[in-house]
């Protein structure tokens, strides 16, 4: 059976765009990713952009183009890093894997058509870069949980270390397993051939991992605080105050944006910072709503998800008003501000633990 039929046949709702939405079990998937000890929730990432970077200069390439430090990683490492603009506003955030002949970008499925011609300007004759969208030629899996290593022992393979990966064999065919950081919790993405994509949900599912669609996958991405492009990921904000210090080196030299976030770090130039936000009652929030502080304008809501439990959401809060534990408003909903463990806050974090 292909991907699509076994997701259908186990109950899995579908966009137009051939996303499986939603699973019967979603909300004990959300629970085996966040809760359940020793859980593993199976997230199918292959509508996310897969970019391919060969060539003998693809790590300078990526390491000027990216926020992070790409060239001193080794070809069994991954990492997180930002694309930004010019200006240091945020176009995207990537999970890159390293191996002996290229380097994988696994980017936002928003962004994968503008990353492709974008990243092809910036390539000049001498450079021996070559670039390519696999996407379609391949299937990406996450599996989320605590028990991600018992699930390689059950599927019979090694588990990475932390920021690492191996090619493994599960079900017959040649995986790419990656520990990585997408979210703050523990993660474990694979990437194959996409002939082998319904083979390897099918061994992953019944080795113990829950399927989880991409609706209920927002949800753990707003309480993680991972942000998202057309969101949190816009031109009106840069990557230190979406709370992505983590995939920034400020020691890297020259790349671009680094003129712009150099002196927002030297100078405390952060004027605003992401924030988790949980409505305190059962009304809705709404994205683009503003947040208010009494009749003053404290940052805006950027994204806004309905649960059984209440609203939840992301924002921007302005850093001179403050952080988790404020109460605001949005339209009139009494909103909490909460922390979300994906985000890292530089200075911000050293003057709050003051």
């Amino acid at each position: 059976m292909t991907l699509r039929d076994l997701q259908a046949a186990a109950g899995a709702t579908f966009t137009n765009t051939e996303v499986a939405q939603t699973f019967p079990d979603d909300r004990a998937a959300l629970a085996a990713a966040t809760e359940t000890p020793g859980g593993v929730a199976l997230y199918d990432r292959s509508h996310w952009g897969r970019l391919r970077l060969g060539g003998d200069d693809r790590l300078r390439f990526l390491h000027n183009q990216t926020t992070n430090d790409i060239q001193r990683l080794q070809a069994d490492e991954c990492c997180e890093t930002t694309f930004v603009t010019s200006t240091a506003r945020t176009i995207d955030l990537a999970t890159v894997i390293f191996t002996d002949e290229a380097a994988i970008a696994i980017v936002s499925p928003e962004r994968r058509a503008a990353l492709l011609p974008l990243l092809d300007r910036y390539i000049f004759p001498m450079d021996r870069v070559e670039l390519s969208d696999v996407t379609d030629e391949t299937v990406c899996f996450s599996a989320i949980g605590t028990g991600g290593t018992a699930l390689c022992a059950r599927l019979g393979v090694a588990c990475p270390e932390p920021g690492k990966h191996l090619e493994v064999e599960i079900a017959g065919a040649p995986v790419r397993l990656a520990a990585t950081q997408g979210l703050s919790r523990s993660e474990l993405t694979l990437v194959a051939d996409r002939a082998a994509g319904g083979s390897l949900w099918e061994a992953l599912v019944a080795a113990g991992a829950l399927p989880l669609g991409d609706a209920t996958w927002d949800e753990l991405r707003a309480i993680d605080g991972r942000p998202r492009p057309d969101r949190e990921l816009t031109e009106d904000y840069n990557p230190l105050e979406a709370g992505l210090w983590h995939t920034v080196s400020f020691d890297k030299g020259c790349y671009i944006g680094q003129e712009t976030i150099a002196r927002l770090k030297t100078y405390k130039g952060v004027k605003q910072q992401l924030w988790g936000l949980r409505a305190e009652g059962p009304e809705p929030l709404a994205a683009g709503a503003m947040l208010m502080q009494g009749e003053r304008k404290a940052g805006k809501v950027t994204s806004a998800i309905s649960t059984p439990d209440g609203a939840i959401g992301l924002g921007y809060v302005r850093a001179k008003v403050g952080g988790a534990g404020l109460s605001l408003t949005a339209d009139g909903v009494a909103v909490r501000v909460v922390e979300i463990p994906h985000a890292t806050r530089g200075y911000l974090a050293e003057a709050a633990a003051v």
